[in-house]
């Protein structure tokens, strides 16, 4: 299977097991390096992020749902995403690269058509291609998903959804269909 093929497997399956709907915030963080088989941010790869990011972007665009792509390390794992997705957010002054910022955030700013970068999200789920450390991005409480399509290239591809916080204590009752 080819690199677009599996990242578009994996974005359907996290959408579909998260139960993500049109409006929310799908949140990737790729390492094409990890993708080719390298030590994460050393071998970035333009070409390969666009085939990943075509997939993933399929998917997302196909059930209304926003995709945030986060940044490397060298911009502070900022995030990239349409403005209509961050209306009440401050967007922050940067154009990524591959090599400030990343190749996948870098062909995320090259598709979308009015892109803006913030410096964090609270997304409902997420994708993290290659130990990118996306947790940071994603709502409270965040629940581990094991997905069976779980390597693009040779990167190990994590995920996660979100859920309500539990509270009140061991007198409350819980709505077991809220998620």
């Amino acid at each position: 299977m080819e690199l677009k093929e599996q990242a578009a497997a994996a974005a359907h399956e996290i959408i579909e097991v998260s139960g993500i709907k049109k409006g929310q915030i799908l949140v990737v963080g790729c390492s094409t390096s990890e993708i080719s088989g390298h030590k994460i941010g050393t071998d970035s790869s333009p070409q390969t992020a666009k085939e990943v990011f075509d997939g993933i972007y399929s998917a997302v665009k196909e059930k209304g749902i926003f995709l945030a792509c986060q940044c490397c390390e060298h911009l502070n794992r900022a995030i990239i995403t349409e403005r209509a997705a961050v209306p009440f957010y401050d967007i922050v002054n940067v154009v990524p690269q591959p090599k400030a910022g990343g190749s996948f955030a870098t062909a995320a700013y090259a598709a979308f058509d009015d892109p803006v970068a913030v410096e964090e999200i609270r997304a409902d789920a997420g994708l993290d291609i290659g130990f990118t450390m996306i947790g940071m991005h994603l709502k409270k409480v965040a629940v581990p998903v094991r997905l069976q399509n779980n390597k693009i290239g040779e990167a190990t591809v994590l995920a996660a959804r979100v859920r309500p916080k539990f509270i009140g204590g061991e007198r409350a009752r819980y709505d077991e269909d809220l998620e």
